[in-house]
C-alpha cells in the first residue's frame, strides 16, 4: 500500500489521562514520504505515535487490512451508491467537510471551472508515478526552526550539544544512504549562514566564539563527506558545488583558520611539502570553511588502482614485479595510495560515513603502508645529511601542513576507522549515554585481511602506529590563535583515544618500534635530533609516551621524554634566518614567536612533562640529575620552575612515610634557581617563594639552612633575608622541627647574626630593626648593629624608622640610647601649624615624656629640637601641660640625684617652650582667620579659649592675651559677627 492510517492509544500515567491519536503515513518505494499525527508534535524526528504505527505495520502485516486505492472502490459503485457514499461521508464529518463539499459541488456544476478542465481526480491512497521524486519525509520547516533556535541561544543551555546531535543525525542518514542527509545539511547550513552574529563579528573584526567555531568546523567537514560520496550523481554534485560556492563568496562566511580581520594564510590542499615556490601572503587565496568541500568536488573515484584497493582484500602485485621502485605497490606487493595525506584520509572518512566500512578499512591500510614507506625513505635521507645537520644544529625542513589540528582531522579519521573494526560490542549497550559516564570502549585484535602471507598485524596495532606517526610528525606551528588552539585540542583528543587502548604485548611492541623510529627520524620527526625552530612542541605527546613506555622500557621512556623537553622557539640562540628559506610559505619575519598565541599553554605542558619525569625518578639519583639538568636548560619561566619545585617537594614528603632525600634535594635546587631568577625582577609571588624555600631547606636539614644564610646576597634582598629568612630560621618552630643540639643551634644563630649585620650595612632603613632583634643575645653583635644605626641616622633614615628603633631600645632597657635616637629623629621632623592629626604626634609626645623622665638635662636638650620642628600650637601646649604636671627625672637613672620639684614655666627650659607655644597660637589664629567661614566660628572661639589657658601660664599672660584680643578686633573688624562672639566671650 501507499497510505497507512490508524489510531494509536497512549496509556494513562499518574499525571496524564489516556489519549488517542489519529495517524496517517504515506510511503513510496520503502520510504516514508509524509506523516501527520493528531498530537501536533513539532520536531525534526517522527513522534512516538508515527513510529508505533510503522512498527505495528512492519511486525504484524497480516493484522493490517490491505485495501485497493479509494479511486478503484469508487469506480465499482453505481450512481445511487456514490450519492449515498458522499452523503454519509458529509454527515459523519459535517462540521469539517460541509464548506469544502459545498465549494466542490459549485465548481463541478460550473462548466468552465478549473476542476472541469482536468481529466480524472486526485487519489491520496494511490502511489506516486514512477518518475516522481521519492525521498524520506523530512519536516524542513522544523529543521530550520530548531537550528535557528539553537543558534540564537549562542551556545548556552546545551544548544551546542543539540546542534552536534543534529550533525550526528546527518552522519547517521549518510551512513544509511538516506538522500535526506544532504538535504538536512543544506537546511542547517542556510540557517548557519543566516546567523545575525556573523556580520557583527565581521564588522568588529573579532573571531567567532570558540563553541561556534567548532560547530562551523564540523559543518565544513560534513560537506567534504557529502561531496565525496562515492556513488553520488553528477548533477547532485554540481548542485552542491553551486551552493557551496554561493555560501563561500558571501563576505560573512567564516574563514578556515578562524580569523576575520587579519586573514592569516593557510596552505592549500594541493601544496605538498616539496613544492619550492614561496608565495606572498597577500596573494594567498581566501579560504573559507567550505573551501575544502569545494576542492573535494574535483575529486572522483574512477581511478582503477583506487577501485581495486577498495573493492578487494586480495589486491597485490604479481611477485615477479616486486623488484625495483613502484608507485603502486610496496616491496611486499601491498598496494600504496600516494595521494596528499589529508585528502586520502577525507576519502576514508567519506567511505566510512556513507556506509562502506570494509572499503574504508582497505583504503586505510593502503595509506598506512604508504606512510611507512615514506618514513623509511625519510630515515635514509636523514642518514646522508645527519652530520651536516647536527653541526648546524637547526633545520629548515618541516611540514607546513600538520596532520594534527588539520581541518580534515586525517589522523583521527584513520584511527577511528581502524578501532571501529576492533570494537567489542557489549550486549544491550547504547552507543552514547546522556550522563556522559559512558564506559571506555573495549577492543580486541582483528587480523588485517590481506592477500599476501599472514602479516601478523591487527587493525588495532595499525591504529596505534598511525596515531603515533601522525602525532610525531615534525610540523611548523600554524599561524593564528584558532589554528594553534586547534593543534592543542586535536592532540588532546587523539591522546584521550589512545588512553582507551589496553597496552598488551603486541601493542607495546608497536609502541617501542615507533618510538625508536621517531627518535631516529631526524628533521622529519618532531622527536628527531634536529628540529625547525618553529616546530610544534611534543610535550603533551611525550608525556603520554613516557607513561605508556615506562613499565616496559624505562631507558627508552626517559630518552624520549628528555628529547621532547625542548622548546626551541624560546631559545634565543636558535638561528632565526632560516625562515626565509624557499621551503617556506610561512611569513618571512625573523622571529615570529610573539605570535605563538598558545605559548602559555605550551610552557605549562612542558612543565607537566618535567613533573611526570620527576615523580617517576623519585629515589633514582642519576635519573633525577638528568631530569634536573633538562629543566634548568629548557624551562625559562620562574613561576613554572617554582611549580616544579613545589611538586617535587610534595612528592618527596608524603604524609604517611619518610621523606625522599634525593627528590628533596632536587626541589631545593629548583627553588634556589627560582630565587636567583626572581631576585632582580618584580614577581608578585616572591614572598611566597622565599617562605617556601626556607620550609624546603628546613626539610632538607641544618646544612641547607646554613648554606642559604651564608649565600643570602645571591638569593634574597636584605629585607627578605632579615625579616623572612633569618627570622624563620631562628624561630622556635624551626629549632623544634630540626631537634638541634647546642653547637648546631649556635652555628645557625651565628650565621643569622652575620647575615643581619651585613644586611643592616647594605640597607639600614629596612633592616636595622630586624638586625638588632636578631643580635639581641650577642653583646658584641648587638653593639655593632646599634653603631650601624647611629651612623646611618644622620643620612639615610626617616624619623619614623628612627622613632621605631628608639622605642625598641627603651623597651629593651636602653633609655639613654632611646633618647639619643629620638633626638636624631626630631631633627628630621617638621610639623606645620595645621597638622594637628599628624601620625608622628604620638612619637613626639613619647620622646618628650622619655626626656622628661630621664631628667632636666635631657629635657633641656630636646626642647630646642621640639621648638624647631613642631609649629602646631595644640601639640606644643599638650607637651607643655605634661611637663608641668610631674617632676622630671622619675626614671631613676642610677648615679643621678633627683630634686623631685615641679618645673616652672618662667625658667629654662620650659620658658622657651611656653614662648614658642604662645607664638604658635598667635600665628595659627591669623592663619585661620584669613579664610574662615561662619560655620567654623564656634570652633574658633573654643580654640581661643585653649590659647588663653596657655597665655595665662606666663607671668604677664593676662595682659598679653588682652592685647592679643584687642589686636584681633582692630585687624578683623570687618568680620562683625565673629568679633561680636569674641567680645561676648573675652570682653
Amino acid at each position: 500500500g501507499f497510505h497507512l492510517s490508524g489510531t494509536v492509544t497512549e496509556p494513562a500515567t499518574a499525571t496524564e489521562p489516556e489519549m488517542t491519536y489519529k495517524v496517517a503515513i504515506s510511503f513510496d518505494r520503502c520510504k516514508i514520504t509524509s506523516v501527520t499525527c493528531g498530537c501536533g508534535n513539532k520536531d525534526i524526528f517522527y513522534c512516538a505515535h508515527v513510529v508505533a504505527l510503522s512498527l505495528y505495520r512492519i511486525r504484524k502485516p497480516d493484522q493490517v487490512k490491505l485495501r485497493l486505492p479509494i479511486s478503484e472502490t469508487l469506480f465499482q459503485m453505481n450512481r445511487d451508491q456514490l450519492q449515498k457514499f458522499v452523503q454519509y461521508l458529509i454527515t459523519a464529518h459535517h462540521t469539517e467537510v460541509l464548506p469544502t463539499a459545498q465549494k466542490l459541488a459549485d465548481e463541478i456544476l460550473s462548466s468552465n471551472s478549473e476542476i472541469n478542465q482536468v481529466h480524472g481526480a486526485p487519489d491520496p491512497t494511490a502511489g506516486a508515478s514512477i518518475d516522481d521524486e521519492n525521498c524520506w519525509h523530512l519536516d524542513e520547516e522544523q529543521v530550520r526552526e530548531q537550528v535557528k533556535l539553537f543558534l540564537s541561544q549562542g551556545g548556552y543551555y546545551g544548544s551546542g550539544k543539540q546542534l552536534n546531535s543534529m550533525f550526528a543525525k546527518v552522519r547517521e542518514m549518510l551512513r544509511m544512504r538516506d538522500s535526506n542527509g544532504a538535504r538536512m545539511l543544506t537546511l542547517i547550513t542556510e540557517q548557519f549562514m543566516a546567523d545575525p552574529r556573523l556580520s557583527l563579528w565581521r564588522q568588529q573584526g573579532t573571531g567567532i566564539t570558540e563553541k561556534c567555531r567548532q560547530l562551523w568546523d564540523e559543518l565544513g567537514a560534513l560537506w567534504v563527506c557529502v561531496v565525496l560520496n562515492p556513488h553520488c550523481k553528477l548533477e547532485e554534485k554540481s548542485c552542491w558545488l553551486r551552493q557551496l560556492r554561493k555560501w563561500g563568496e558571501m563576505d560573512i562566511c567564516p574563514l578556515e583558520d578562524g580569523n576575520y580581520g587579519n586573514e592569516l594564510p593557510n596552505i592549500t590542499n594541493a601544496l605538498t611539502q616539496s613544492s619550492g615556490h614561496s608565495q606572498d601572503s597577500l596573494a594567498r587565496p581566501r579560504r573559507t570553511v567550505f573551501t575544502r568541500a569545494i576542492e573535494g568536488c574535483d575529486l572522483h573515484w574512477q581511478d582503477s588502482h583506487l577501485q581495486r584497493i577498495i573493492s578487494s582484500d586480495f589486491y597485490v602485485s604479481p611477485s615477479y614485479q616486486r623488484e625495483g621502485e613502484s608507485l603502486l605497490f610496496n616491496s611486499q606487493g601491498q598496494p600504496l595510495w600516494l595521494e596528499h595525506v589529508p585528502t586520502a584520509c577525507a576519502r576514508v572518512d567519506a567511505l566510512r560515513s556513507h556506509g562502506y566500512p570494509r572499503e574504508a578499512l582497505r583504503l586505510t591500510v593502503a595509506i598506512i603502508n604508504t606512510l611507512r614507506l615514506q618514513q623509511q625513505r625519510q630515515l635514509e635521507i636523514y642518514k646522508h645529511q645527519k652530520k651536516e645537520l647536527l653541526q648546524r644544529g637547526a633545520t629548515t625542513i618541516t611540514n607546513l601542513e600538520g596532520w594534527v589540528g588539520h581541518p580534515l582531522n586525517p589522523i583521527g579519521c584513520l584511527f577511528l576507522t581502524l578501532t571501529e573494526a576492533c570494537r567489542l560490542e557489549e550486549e544491550n549497550c547504547l552507543e552514547i549515554s546522556d550522563a556522559g559516564d559512558s564506559k571506555p570502549p573495549v577492543y580486541q585484535h582483528v587480523p588485517v585481511a590481506t592477500g599476501s602471507q599472514d602479516s601478523g598485524e591487527s587493525y588495532l596495532s595499525l591504529a596505534l602506529e598511525v596515531a603515533l606517526m601522525g602525532m610525531g610528525q615534525q610540523r611548523v606551528m600554524p599561524e593564528g590563535l584558532y589554528a594553534q588552539d586547534k593543534v592543542c585540542r586535536n592532540e588532546e583528543q587523539i591522546i584521550a583515544r589512545l588512553q582507551d587502548l589496553e597496552l598488551d604485548p603486541v601493542l607495546v611492541q608497536t609502541l617501542r618500534k615507533q618510538c625508536i623510529l621517531l627518535l631516529e627520524g631526524g628533521p622529519f620527526s618532531g622527536l628527531g635530533e634536529v628540529i625547525h625552530r618553529e616546530s610544534v612542541p611534543m610535550h603533551t605527546f611525550a608525556k603520554y609516551l613516557f607513561s605508556a613506555l615506562l613499565p616496559h622500557d624505562a631507558d627508552l621512556a626517559y630518552k624520549l621524554a628528555l628529547r621532547a623537553m625542548r622548546l626551541p622557539v624560546l631559545e634565543t640562540t636558535a638561528p632565526t634566518g632560516d625562515v626565509t628559506h624557499p621551503h617556506h610559505l610561512v611569513s618571512v619575519v625573523p622571529s615570529r614567536y610573539p605570535r605563538w598565541f598558545t605559548l602559555g599553554h605550551l610552557e605549562s605542558q612542558q612543565c607537566e612533562l618535567a613533573s611526570t619525569m620527576l615523580t617517576a625518578a623519585k629515589g633514582d639519583m642519576l635519573r633525577l640529575r638528568t631530569v634536573l639538568e633538562a629543566i634548568q636548560k629548557n624551562i625559562h619561566s620562574s613561576s613554572l620552575i617554582f611549580k616544579l619545585a613545589q611538586d617535587a617537594f610534595k612528592i618527596a614528603t608524603p604524609a604517611d612515610s619518610n621523606s625522599d632525600t634525593t627528590l628533596l634535594n632536587v626541589a631545593l635546587e629548583l627553588g634556589l634557581q627560582v630565587m636567583r631568577m626572581t631576585l632582580s625582577t618584580l614577581n608578585w609571588r616572591r614572598r611566597e617563594m622565599v617562605r617556601w624555600l626556607v620550609t624546603c631547606a628546613t626539610e632538607v636539614g641544618v646544612r641547607a639552612l646554613v648554606s642559604i644564610l651564608q649565600s643570602w646576597y645571591s638569593l634574597f634582598t636584605p629585607t627578605e633575608a632579615t625579616s623572612i629568612v633569618a627570622a624563620t630560621v631562628m624561630s622556635h618552630n624551626t629549632i623544634l622541627r630540626l631537634s638541634l643540639d647546642y653547637p648546631q643551634r649556635e652555628e645557625l644563630a651565628s650565621c643569622a647574626r652575620t647575615l643581619a649585620l651585613q644586611c643592616a650595612m647594605k640597607d639600614p632603613q629596612n633592616c636595622a630593626l630586624s638586625a638588632l632583634t636578631l643580635c639581641e643575645k650577642d653583646h658584641i653583635a648587638f653593639e655593632t648593629a646599634y653603631q650601624i644605626v647611629i651612623d646611618a641616622a644622620s643620612t639615610g633614615m626617616t624619623y619614623t624608622q628612627l622613632f621605631t628603633i628608639a622605642r625598641y631600645m627603651e623597651h629593651r632597657g636602653y633609655p639613654l640610647r632611646a633618647f639619643k635616637l629620638a633626638s636624631l629623629a626630631m631633627t628630621h621632623l617638621n610639623l606645620a601649624y595645621n597638622q594637628d592629626t599628624h601620625p608622628a604626634i604620638n612619637d613626639v609626645l613619647w620622646a618628650c615624656a622619655l626626656s622628661h623622665s630621664l631628667g632636666k638635662n635631657e629635657l633641656a636638650a630636646i626642647i630646642p629640637l621640639v621648638v624647631k620642628s613642631v609649629h602646631c600650637a595644640t601639640v606644643l601646649s599638650d607637651i607643655l601641660r605634661r611637663c608641668t604636671m610631674t617632676a622630671p627625672g622619675l626614671a631613676g637613672i642610677p648615679g643621678r640625684r633627683n630634686s623631685g620639684k615641679l618645673m616652672s614655666t618662667d625658667k629654662a627650659p620650659l620658658r622657651q617652650l611656653l614662648d614658642a607655644t604662645i607664638s604658635a597660637y598667635i600665628n595659627t589664629t591669623h592663619s585661620r582667620l584669613t579664610h574662615i567661614s561662619p560655620r567654623h566660628y564656634g570652633e574658633f572661639i573654643e580654640f581661643l579659649s585653649k590659647a588663653r589657658e596657655t597665655f595665662l601660664l606666663a607671668q604677664d599672660g593676662h595682659i598679653q592675651f588682652a592685647q592679643f584680643i584687642d589686636n584681633l578686633k582692630q585687624i578683623y573688624k570687618g568680620k562683625k559677627k565673629l568679633m561680636l562672639l569674641v567680645r561676648e566671650r573675652f570682653g
